[in-house]
């Protein structure tokens, strides 16, 4: 397979660590990917804000020992404006300029009309803009190849992706998928909508088949049976193959950037990118 010689870059998401002991683990882990030089790395941040502080202490432990570039994700769902504002600017003093701005999840028992205007922000492209206006923040946003569950329909899920884009994103980030012509049907589709942002192609290396078949139920990503029928031996080497596999399958559409979902580990990916061909 000809591989595309364009020059390629790379990120990664980590989350919060719940203890000591993870926080050295997260250590060891993005010490091993910092070797690959990534652009920009992130970290998430809980629904309703539930992680906020340990996004923001993981952001600065990872600028500090490492020397990355360190994005925060922020979710504005069931936060007041205010709030978001004084967070966006602590950032911003701490020498965090990326935000990955995303609406967060609905809790249990509440509504979307429950946290309307003027206090809160009710659509994603609004609160990019808001951020832009506080701060000149390089801001990504999350896309949805096979739509998100909340939308009615890939249309329609265009269409927002399409108000973020205009409001300032720098970049859009896509939910994981395990087959290239999605993110190609993707492409082909938000070009059409006349979206030119870049959209990087998020990937999520498979260490248990099991439990991402039940997160992508809920996330309502597209599990495909000729990917299940590769772990039916080695979970580790066919999580490598398939994560090396679309790589390269990516490369050959003009994919320049790649995301990958960590889960706060490195050999999968490492090995992965050593077999597509990508090297520090």
């Amino acid at each position: 397979m000809m591989i595309d010689p364009q020059p390629i870059s790379l990120s990664f998401e980590f989350f919060p660590p719940k203890n000591d002991a993870g926080r050295d683990s997260l250590l060891v882990e993005a010490t091993k990917l910092a070797v690959l030089r990534p652009k920009f790395v992130t970290v998430t941040f809980g629904a309703g804000g539930s992680t906020k502080s340990g996004t923001f202490e993981t952001a600065l432990f990872l600028q500090k020992e490492l020397g990355l570039t360190v994005g925060a994700h922020l979710s504005y769902f069931g936060t007041p404006k205010a709030e978001l504002f004084a967070y966006a600017d602590k950032l911003w003093e701490n020498n965090i300029r990326h935000l990955v701005a995303l609406r967060g999840d609905l809790p249990d028992g509440q509504s979307f009309s429950d946290y309307g205007e003027p206090d809160y922000f009710e659509y994603t492209s609004e609160f990019v803009e808001a951020l832009l206006e506080r701060h000149p923040f390089d801001i990504s946003v999350g896309a949805y190849p096979e739509k998100h569950p909340d939308a009615p329909s890939l249309a329609a899920d265009i269409i927002a992706l399409q108000k973020k884009c205009d409001a300032g994103a720098a970049r859009a980030i896509t939910q994981f998928f395990f087959e290239t012509s999605v993110f190609q049907n993707f492409l082909t589709k938000t070009g059409q909508a006349g979206i030119y942002t870049q959209i990087v192609p998020g990937l999520l290396p498979i260490h248990d088949l099991q439990k991402i078949c039940g997160f992508a139920e809920k996330c309502q990503a597209h599990v495909p049976d000729s990917v299940k029928k590769m772990f039916t031996s080695s979970s580790e080497n066919a999580g490598v193959h398939l994560l090396a596999t679309q790589i390269a399958e990516l490369r050959t559409i003009g994919v320049t950037h790649f995301h990958f979902y960590t889960l706060n580990q490195s050999d999968m990916i490492i090995r992965a990118c050593q077999q597509a061909g990508i090297r520090p």
